[in-house]
């Protein structure tokens, strides 16, 4: 997919100061994070999935792909396709019948979809350019990989997440999201 990034799910963390969601996309072949702000619930669903912890029921997202598997629909890719103000944009592209389908979604949803289905999180180089963040070489180790230089990693972006100033909800719907 050409002027697309292929990404996977690094984490899931919590802003301290406001008790915020935040999903981090990392880039697959490269050095750039993307943090997305999103719900509790669609936190919780994400990290359910990737943690490997089956809930005694289906859930949302799980009644979801129940549904679309019966339906005989393949989610294909999930893409984030744009950033408007503070407002992501994605699709769920799924085959059935013969057909391609893009179905508009918020990114957590589409995420939450994406892990349970592995299917492949794409987001747009233009989105990765206007919110991505790549971490300063200080905090990875020198042969870039796991260990000591991802923990520093980890704690740098859990750093920059907690010093962000994050408006005023009032309503508890979490910014960066796709109104529902």
């Amino acid at each position: 997919m050409d002027n697309f990034v292929e990404m996977t799910v690094d984490s899931i963390r919590v802003h301290m100061s406001s008790g915020q969601h935040v999903v981090i996309l990392k880039e697959t072949e490269g050095p750039h994070f993307l943090p997305i702000w999103i719900g509790v619930s669609e936190a919780n669903s994400i990290a359910l999935k990737i943690t490997g912890i089956t809930p005694e029921r289906p859930i949302t997202h799980d009644l979801i792909v129940n549904i679309l598997e019966t339906l005989h629909v393949r989610v294909d890719r999930i893409v984030v396709t744009e950033l408007s103000g503070e407002v992501f944009y994605a699709q769920i592209v799924a085959e059935g019948d013969g057909k391609t389908i893009a179905i508009d979604a918020r990114p957590s949803d589409a995420i939450a979809i994406a892990v349970r289905v592995e299917a492949k999180i794409f987001v747009a180089q233009a989105v990765v350019d206007q919110a991505g963040i790549i971490p300063s070489d200080d905090d990875q180790d020198e042969e870039g990989g796991d260990g000591e230089g991802s923990d520093e990693r980890l704690s740098q972006i859990r750093d920059w997440i907690n010093t962000l100033d994050l408006p005023d909800l009032g309503n508890d719907s979490p910014p960066h999201t796709h109104p529902s």
